[in-house]
């Protein structure tokens, strides 16, 4: 089966890729993440999961064929849209406060896209969903930066964290909000020859008893 490598340094793309039962390694690609002028946000997540793989995979050193297979790098970026404007991760305390204030009360997007690359073909695709949140006081706002958890999150916030309590509704993939669409990248997968649920098949069979 293909190796499959991860380009990304976050933790729940990590976890997402373990819970579908896909082994993967990690991979190092540091990309230029500012958006182009005029750059929709479908357009701006879809080309830097595209260079996330294309650096990964030129990170590696390896040939396009190895000897077990072709090597596949998953790439993926996520971004917080709201009314077209592309809500990055803070630069400071002000900044997220600001955006927190901004989402408060209100329904956003949560546009993921993902992209494998085996150097000689590049699938993608973009994810999108509708996040809606309650009204976020600006004490709330405060005591959930002091918790840390929004430094380093598109958007200030994260649904499978403490930001969940102020989400009320969500319309699409939740696994896509976090940062992988699951069912999608399980597709796309399948189509680089790499299987999820690969320790399924070294479970013993399971017969009823007669």
């Amino acid at each position: 089966m293909n190796p499959l490598y991860l380009a990304s340094g976050s933790p729940r793309r990590r976890e997402l890729l373990t819970q579908i039962g896909v082994p993967f390694s990690l991979v190092s690609a540091p990309i230029d993440e500012t958006p182009l002028p005029g750059e929709s946000a479908p357009a701006y997540v879809e080309r830097l999961a595209r260079a996330k793989a294309a650096a990964g995979l030129a990170s590696l050193g390896v040939p396009a064929k190895a000897p077990e297979g072709h090597a596949v790098v998953l790439g993926a970026d996520t971004a917080v849209v709201l009314d077209g404007r592309i809500l990055g991760k803070p630069e400071n305390r002000e900044d997220a406060l600001a955006m927190l204030a901004d989402l408060s009360g209100r329904e956003h997007q949560v546009l993921t896209a993902v992209a494998l690359d085996d150097g000689q073909r590049v699938h993608s695709l973009c994810v999108t969903s509708k996040v809606s949140f309650r009204a976020i006081s600006a004490d709330e706002a405060q005591r959930y930066w002091a918790s840390g958890e929004p430094a380093d999150k598109a958007g200030s916030y994260a649904i499978q964290g403490l930001g969940a309590v102020f989400v009320t509704g969500l319309v699409g993939s939740y696994s896509a909000v976090v940062g992988l669409p699951l069912s999608e990248t399980a597709d796309l997968l399948g189509q680089f020859g790499i299987a999820c649920w690969q320790s399924l098949a070294h479970t013993p069979e399971v017969t009823n008893p007669q």
